[in-house]
């Protein structure tokens, strides 16, 4: 079997040593290492390209969300997440905005981590109902976006999108409608451009909130 290998990345050495041991626990999860603020986990994902990053927010030196923006245009085949107990609104659209897979909640689960974590590699958007909430609600009073969707798609985009709601990959969405990866990722550019969102986080959001 092979491993999906994590870095853990967190200032309080208490919390990332829970963490780690939790996560060895499964099988098919291997912690190859951890980092104490944004700066090193940086200098961690270029040693050893993990396929995931589970990111704290707030660290000294360079917080995650900064640390999430450079890994992502550096290295962006590897899943970052988000791993907090804070759910402020601002960390919430930026880590997405800069890449993030998701936002998790620290109190949650082991059993309810490992499979966030899985699904997060499959492509699939991670968010708690009460961080979903609070990102709707800033949507919502976002004018540009709301207004934005009077744009007409086409009957392909609209089959599209319903497979992007449904947390389809761009794999998924290929095999479904016979067509190549490359054609699938200039619809979702197109799609993703009429909605004013920058990438598929946000855009499932906004599709969800508009009825899709």
């Amino acid at each position: 079997m092979n491993k999906l290998k994590i870095i853990l990345v967190d200032d309080q050495p208490i919390l990332l040593e829970g963490l780690k041991s939790l996560i060895t626990t499964c099988e098919d999860m291997e912690v190859i290492a951890c980092a104490h603020d944004g700066q090193e986990a940086i200098d961690l994902a270029r040693k050893y390209q993990p396929d995931v990053i589970l990111m704290d927010i707030r660290m000294p030196k360079m917080n995650g969300v900064e640390a999430t923006k450079m890994i992502k245009s550096e290295l962006n085949q590897i899943t970052v997440i988000i791993l907090t107990t804070f759910e402020d609104d601002e960390y919430i659209i930026d880590a997405l905005r800069y890449g993030a897979s998701g936002y998790l909640l620290k109190d949650m689960g082991i059993h309810q981590l490992a499979q966030s974590i899985r699904d997060g590699v499959k492509g699939n958007l991670l968010l708690p109902i009460r961080i979903a909430s609070k990102l709707t609600a800033h949507m919502i009073h976002s004018p540009s976006r709301v207004s934005s969707f009077k744009e007409e798609y086409t009957p392909r985009e609209k089959e599209m999108i319903q497979l992007l709601v449904q947390g389809c990959t761009n794999q998924e969405i290929a095999d479904r409608l016979f067509l190549s990866i490359g054609t699938v990722k200039n619809y979702l550019s197109q799609i993703y451009a009429k909605a004013q969102v920058t990438d598929r986080a946000n855009a499932i959001i906004y599709f969800k909130h508009n009825g899709f």
